[in-house]
């Protein structure tokens, strides 16, 4: 076996993969191991993304799978990067603007009321649920030579309602809005899902579905958007509450590529949000955030907050 680190950018300090000879137990005879003669480079694309499509569910009597087959909800996320304008160019960095990151043009805003909270007690104003299904422009999102017409999004904490059990399907698609493609470890709290598809460019909404693999597909709660290309990932909604989908990396994280998604309940105590329990303590004190919020000031500062649950952990 031979392993090496995949990243999407050529890095003079990847040059030697790790190597390993394995042995398994039982009654057969091993042939002498064979290194390979040629490893793929360690930023092709294309050799990820064909290793990755090899991947595979058990799909037996003991390890079952049961993909969504029909869509009650189709959405289709476009992930990038973007940039916030600041008062007279006065930031330090791009343009003198500030770096974000979005999903369809939305840079989430972190409240200062917990979601879940609001949800449950039914407080309004700190969220609305009208987190786009769609991007509102369709464009050639891997160009080389995009412009900057695409570069500025809304900034906002919206979210989007599932009702219980519905059947969800989301494309996500990465973009190279300022020059930013890149691989997005895209993660869903509170639920598992089929990732069905992937491929590079951009998707195909007629040719691309017919090669889904809608028989054993890879269950995951964390798939990668491939840079300059997309991925699609199927669920059932049976999950009530409010859970966060995010990109794991840290800093597409904080500058807002991330939203939640909240699953209403269905007709059933079990199939209802749960009560929060009676021994839950209250935060008596404020918590740090280092959540960024996009004010005029170039200095990051916490985020003073205050919240009885954190929701989306």
């Amino acid at each position: 076996m031979a392993a090496t680190q995949y990243v999407t950018k050529p890095h003079p300090c990847i040059t030697i993969p790790a190597t390993a000879v394995l042995q398994y137990t039982g009654t057969y005879t091993p042939s002498a191991p064979v290194f390979p003669n040629t490893l793929p480079y360690h930023a092709n694309i294309q050799a990820a993304e064909d290793f990755l499509a090899r991947l595979r569910s058990l799909a037996s009597k003991e390890h079952p799978v049961s993909v969504p087959q029909k869509i009650d909800h189709p959405m289709f996320v476009v992930v990038s990067e973007k940039e916030i304008a600041c008062p007279n160019s006065s930031c330090e960095s791009m343009d003198g603007n500030r770096l974000s990151s979005a999903m369809n043009n939305l840079t989430f805003q972190n409240p200062t009321t917990d979601i879940l909270l609001a949800y449950y007690w039914n407080i309004s104003g700190v969220y609305t649920t009208d987190f786009a299904d769609f991007p509102e422009v369709f464009f050639n999102f891997t160009s080389d030579d995009l412009s900057d017409n695409f570069t500025t999004p809304a900034v906002g904490t919206k979210v989007r309602m599932f009702k219980y059990n519905e059947t969800v399907e989301i494309v996500f698609q990465d973009s190279n809005v300022l020059d930013g493609a890149q691989n997005h470890p895209m993660h869903m709290h509170g639920y598992s899902f089929y990732v069905v598809g992937s491929g590079i460019g951009n998707f195909n909404n007629e040719t691309n579905p017919k090669s889904y693999n809608l028989i054993d597909p890879p269950e995951l709660n964390t798939v990668r958007v491939p840079k300059d290309g997309w991925v699609t990932v199927r669920f059932r909604a049976s999950n009530p509450g409010v859970w966060m989908w995010h990109c794991h990396m840290n800093r597409h994280l904080t500058w807002g590529m991330n939203t939640a998604f909240m699953v209403q309940n269905g007709g059933t105590p079990e199939t209802s949000i749960l009560e929060p329990p009676s021994s839950m303590p209250s935060c008596k004190n404020s918590f740090v955030n280092y959540i960024q919020e996009f004010k005029d000031s170039i200095v990051l500062q916490p985020i003073q907050a205050r919240s009885k649950v954190n929701s989306l952990s």
